[in-house]
């Protein structure tokens, strides 16, 4: 069994429609994956799966050397680093930035009567400093811009030194300037032998950090190609996976796709 993730043809199917259909996929450690695909192929389901927050409807999904269905998930997903938009919708909005962070050390979203050790505050403080965001650490959670508030979740999915970190769409909603920091900081951790596993799930092949080793393309539930960077993130598997005839361009490790004319 794969030390991070291994899932065997591993379906979701809800009523009559089919979310994942029969994924293979094997993620190790020191592995960094990148999972593109339209909107509705299945990308954030397979997410949830990884996440141990959705169980398949059949196959085997294998998590940190555990089975779903088998497993204590309330044990299993401490283990694992999440950031994703519906998390964030979790955050009550008056939370101090440390607190957002802090309170991952109990899977919580929002401080109550808990007691926090001043190990934990450092690691927190630690980590919003090294994601740019140690001057905030007091302000309020909503008062934040979506670049921010963005670097705050990852920073609270890191709070817990997961073996596997799972960002769901990080770049969404940033301006140029936002998408180009967070770009180059998670270019910096990918490339930072103590991070863990990484999967990351966008739909802008601009947004692929250098440093990722391993891509998945899904259309309409199904896996088009997986595997090394360089053999998937090609113009014909991407042209299949997006419907649309593209050209692809590879600039200091940064890919950019235009419709073929």
């Amino acid at each position: 069994m794969s030390d991070v993730l291994e899932l065997a043809a591993v379906s979701v199917v809800r009523g009559s429609k089919t979310l994942l259909n029969k994924v293979d996929w094997q993620v190790k450690e020191g592995e960094r994956w990148v999972i593109l695909g339209p909107n509705g192929a299945g990308k954030t389901t397979l997410l949830q799966i990884a996440a141990a927050r959705l169980h398949p409807t059949s196959g085997i999904a294998g998590v940190l050397e555990e089975i779903l269905g088998s497993v204590d998930v309330f044990e299993l997903r401490p283990r694992i680093g999440l950031s994703s938009a519906a998390l964030a919708n979790q955050i009550p909005g008056h939370e101090t930035v440390l607190n957002v962070v802090v309170t991952a050390a109990y899977g919580v979203t929002g401080r109550w009567r808990e007691g926090y050790e001043r190990a934990d505050e450092r690691r927190a403080f630690r980590l919003l400093n090294d994601w740019g965001m140690g001057p905030f650490l007091n302000r309020a959670f909503a008062s934040l811009s979506e670049g921010e508030r963005k670097r705050v979740q990852i920073a609270r999915a890191l709070m817990t030194d997961p073996e596997l970190l799972l960002l769901d769409e990080p770049a969404a909603g940033l301006d140029l300037g936002g998408r180009e920091d967070l770009v180059h900081r998670l270019t910096e951790l990918a490339r930072d032998d103590a991070a863990p596993a990484i999967v990351l799930v966008t739909h802008h092949l601009e947004e692929v950090p250098p440093g990722f080793t391993h891509a998945m393309l899904l259309r309409e539930s199904n896996v088009v190609a997986a595997g090394p960077l360089e053999g998937v993130l090609t113009a014909e598997h991407l042209s299949k996976t997006f419907g649309v005839e593209l050209d692809v361009t590879v600039n200091a490790g940064r890919y950019t796709a235009t419709a073929r004319r």
